[in-house]
């Protein structure tokens, strides 16, 4: 098998004075088909999972939303047409090429071992915050040992990119493809491929991904100050020590 560097300007991203380890792009790339539509499943379909879902089903991609209760998305898929529908959390996770898991944190375990055979080796997006109050024992595990590093331990097998987490829903429906400068969404991991696909998903939701390496996505996780923040991308990228 054949490997690339990952490109420059990626690099650049990934940079931000951290110290990265080689990162590779790996042929052939994960199956789209020739105009880029790609299948993408969505694991806890609530708030934040039915807005960013919709976008990406408005973008033209085909999108599984999955809850516990299927019949209660009746409703979330009749709204966004064809490129929508809904199943169980098993059949999305099958289904994506790449699966948005946006669930309570505490939640991610059992998520990671039911769904471990689906997952493996597909790019996720978690969007998964550790709350206090909420989610347990396991916020303190995600606050000592990285909220990054966490989630990889629960979804061992997995290509796992922090993402879509920083802010919340109500942000994501009212500024997707705004005038002017576009709003930065933080974004990290190291696999430079599963990246690649992170990076087509923000912009196809309507924003600007800024991409760091996995151990700094505890920056914009609670309870640091990025986290809730909707901000243009200059600064965004001002607020995490990034130029250009």
């Amino acid at each position: 098998m054949t490997h690339r560097c990952i490109d420059r300007r990626t690099l650049l991203r990934l940079g931000a004075g951290a110290a990265l380890a080689p990162l590779v792009l790996s042929a052939p790339s994960l199956a789209q088909s020739p105009a880029g539509v790609m299948k993408i499943g969505v694991v806890g379909s609530g708030k934040l999972g039915g807005t960013v879902g919709g976008l990406w089903a408005k973008a033209g991609h085909q999108v599984l939303f999955s809850s516990r209760h299927p019949d209660e998305l009746k409703g979330l898929v009749e709204g966004l047409g064809a490129n929508a529908r809904a199943g169980s959390v098993a059949e999305a996770a099958a289904f994506g090429e790449a699966i948005l898991i946006a669930v309570p944190y505490a939640a991610l375990p059992q998520v990671g071992r039911d769904n471990a055979a689906a997952l493996k080796g597909k790019v996720v997006l978690d969007a998964c915050n550790p709350i206090p109050g909420r989610d347990g024992d396991i916020v303190q595990e995600a606050l000592a040992n990285g909220v990054g590093e966490t989630s990889v331990k629960y979804l061992p097998g997995t290509r796992l990119v922090r993402a879509f987490n920083s802010f919340g829903a109500r942000s994501f429906a009212s500024e997707s493809h705004r005038a002017g400068e576009p709003i930065g969404v933080p974004i990290a991991s190291d696999d430079s491929e599963a990246l690649k696909v992170a990076i087509k998903l923000v912009h196809d939701a309507g924003f600007e991904p800024v991409a760091v390496p996995l151990a700094r996505a505890r920056e914009f996780a609670p309870p640091e100050a990025l986290f809730r923040q909707a901000l243009p991308v200059s600064e965004l990228k001002a607020r995490l020590g990034i130029k250009g």
